[in-house]
Order: C-alpha cells, then structure tokens, then sequence
C-alpha cells in the first residue's frame, strides 16, 4: 500500500425499483377543488293547489318560518314561481321529490323543479 489514505466509498441512495431500474419520485401537486355546483329548488304556480297547502310544505321541507313561508307562496301565486332554497345538485333533487310527493299524496298537482345556477 502506498502512503496515500484512501477515502470511503459513498453508498449508491439512488432509489432502484426492483428490477434493477431507477426510479422515479414525482412532486405532489397541490390540486384546487370547485365547490359543487348549485341548484336553486323553485315552485311553480298553478290554479288547484291551495295556498296554504303550500306554506306547509314551505315550512315542512324547506325549514321556512310562517312569515318568510307566506311571502315565497305569495311570490309562486303572483310572478308564477318562487324560489325555496339553493342546494347541492343532490339535497336539490331530494327537495323536489319531497315536495312532490306531499303534493300527490294530498291529491295536489303542485309542481317544482331544480335548476342550476350558472
């Protein structure tokens, strides 16, 4: 051996898959979430369903106090449509069927619909 110190050998890190290739680390990309989109839940007037049935179901599905209740059922009556609440696509589509089917169970031809929100 000659008078010279030999220095360490570094161990090899690089990250090996297993058959024997490198491997490669990709950096997490923070991703940016839409909120959902929005549904408005609107009633539709019409000739037959009495008004009071209506604030009911104001009250019922959509958690309205009398007074706001009246005033929305006073909207459907008078423009020909009123709008109960703005949700997700799903709850949206779950009101309209509730509120359907209270209607047709009390021999009503209430209508409402969910619409989108640009």
């Amino acid at each position: 051996m000659s008078g010279m110190a030999t220095t360490p050998k570094q161990p090899d890190l690089t990250p090996r898959l297993p058959g024997g290739g490198d491997a490669v680390v990709l950096e997490r990309r923070r991703q940016r979430v839409q909120p959902p989109k929005m549904y408005q839940v609107v009633l539709l007037n019409d000739d037959f369903t009495p008004m009071e049935f209506v604030v009911h179901v104001l009250q019922e599905v959509f958690h309205k106090d009398r007074e706001t209740a009246t005033q929305i059922m006073l909207k459907v009556h008078v423009h020909g449509r009123g709008v109960c609440g703005v949700y997700t696509r799903d709850i949206a589509h779950t009101k309209v069927e509730q509120v359907t089917q209270q209607a047709r169970a009390a021999g009503h031809p209430l209508q409402c619909v969910a619409e989108p929100i640009e």
